[in-house]
């Protein structure tokens, strides 16, 4: 029992894609590899970097980025490359201006919206009295119900 636990603990740990022929042989410039990939998505899978997923593109990715930093490529010139080339959709964390901005800002300014128009709803319906909408004859009538 004792080894099957031991073997679903090992199993249940994630895998990385990077193949062993894709290494380079600089430790220093495999780290750089590998921190920067942590910030790429992979255009195929959902919110999965490119060290992680298996998907052929991601392959190319890690070879194409390595292939920059082995050229002398810093590592901004490296992202840059691969956002001109695939679009800003492979960086995990987009940059926050231009067009952007209303997709960083637009959850916080909805909540704050919906938060207000609940809070004036709810101010709203315990301020109001039910017998101000009513006539004359409704106003005596429901009297007559309450009173019975």
């Amino acid at each position: 029992m004792k080894r099957f636990l031991i073997l679903l603990a090992f199993l249940a740990t994630p895998l990385y894609a990077v193949q062993p022929d894709e290494i380079l042989s600089d430790p220093a410039l495999e780290a750089r590899a590998r921190e920067i990939s942590q910030g790429l998505r992979c255009p195929v899978c959902q919110n999965e970097n490119i060290d992680d997923s298996n998907a052929p593109i991601s392959r190319e990715l890690r070879i194409l980025l390595r292939e920059r930093l082995v050229e002398g490529d810093t590592d901004q010139e490296v992202v840059d490359f691969i956002v001109a080339r695939y679009g800003e959709y492979v960086l995990l964390e987009p940059v926050k201006s231009g067009a952007n901005l209303i997709l960083w800002w637009a959850a916080p300014l909805m909540l704050v919206l919906a938060g207000g128009i609940g809070f004036v709803t709810v101010r709203n319906r315990a301020t109001a009295k039910p017998e101000d909408d009513l006539s004359e004859d409704e106003q005596k009538r429901l009297r007559e119900i309450l009173d019975a």
